[in-house]
């Protein structure tokens, strides 16, 4: 079984769009959305959901309300003002939620054990089937974090199905960026394939992402998305690539069919059998040899 994340030192270079590619062409494999913060792998491959699982990716205080003698120690302690009382006639404080951040300071200082640290549910995480087989997948609440930690879930839940099913590859469709998504991503894959884009954000952001692997000791390869908009970048793009050590994978045109296929819930090979999609299948065939 090998594991070929796809990843982006930006947003908006067509990763997901390739990783829905991939889905189509590659034999027996499950898919894996890792770009919790915002999933859209599914408005593409339009899963079917199996199984449906809270996350809690930490934990956070509540006052219990009947035990509290309203000394106001949690209030003085906590750092990110939390905690205050809802009005003037309130008898005992409460603790803001969205301001909380778990760090049991309100709980520990106590002398009442009126607080209580409890888990919270940060947001879900799914098993589902598609056409293209299996997928997990996950939506995190609206400003929650741990992003990382459902990461690290979200891959080894379908590293275990490879290994039960018996299957290939385990595509994973990651975050843009370099941050604690990213690492939680990337750390053991097999390869990993960066998109960019002819731009100098595209640029400047895949070697900020080269480093990052690099670090991590994890083969990898990059594509161009969209290169002919900009040749002149592109030809920069693939130096600069070549004096650090990595392989240019594939170069895609621009294609309307791309977002096309996006509104058809479809992929963009299924969708045309045009140029571009024998652009992005001869990226995958790079992909398998590298992959070995």
């Amino acid at each position: 079984m090998k594991e070929l994340v796809v990843i982006s030192g930006k947003g908006g270079t067509g990763k997901t769009s390739i990783v829905a590619a991939f889905a189509a062409l590659a034999g027996k494999k499950v898919l894996a959305d890792c770009d919790v913060d915002a999933a859209d792998l599914h408005l593409v491959l339009n899963p079917r959901i199996k199984i449906r699982k809270d996350f809690s990716g930490g934990k956070k205080a509540r006052i219990l309300e009947d035990n509290c003698i309203a000394c106001d120690r949690c209030m003085e302690e906590c750092r990110f003002d939390a905690i205050r009382y809802a009005d003037n006639t309130s008898d005992t404080p409460r603790v803001d939620p969205i301001f909380c951040e778990g760090c049991a300071v309100c709980f520990r200082v106590c002398p009442a054990n009126a607080v209580s640290f409890e888990p919270a549910v940060n947001g879900e995480w799914y098993t589902s089937s598609t056409n293209y087989g299996p997928m997990v997948h996950a939506k995190l609440g609206i400003a929650e974090g741990n992003s990382g930690k459902l990461v690290t879930l979200i891959r080894q839940e379908a590293i275990d199905i490879a290994r039960r099913d018996n299957l290939d590859y385990v595509i994973v469709d990651g975050s843009p960026g370099i941050g604690c998504p990213v690492i939680a991503s990337i750390t053991g894959a097999n390869l990993v394939l960066v998109v960019t884009e002819p731009t100098l954000s595209g640029r400047h952001d895949l070697l900020r992402v080269a480093k990052l692997t690099a670090h991590f000791r994890i083969p990898t390869v990059v594509c161009i998305n969209k290169w002919d908009i900009n040749p002149d970048i592109t030809e920069q793009i693939e130096e600069e690539a070549k004096e650090h050590g990595i392989k240019v994978a594939g170069k895609i045109r621009y294609d309307s069919s791309f977002t096309e296929a996006q509104i058809m819930k479809t992929s963009v090979v299924e969708y045309t059998g045009g140029a571009v999609s024998g652009d992005i299948k001869s990226l995958w065939q790079h992909i398998l040899y590298e992959l070995g």
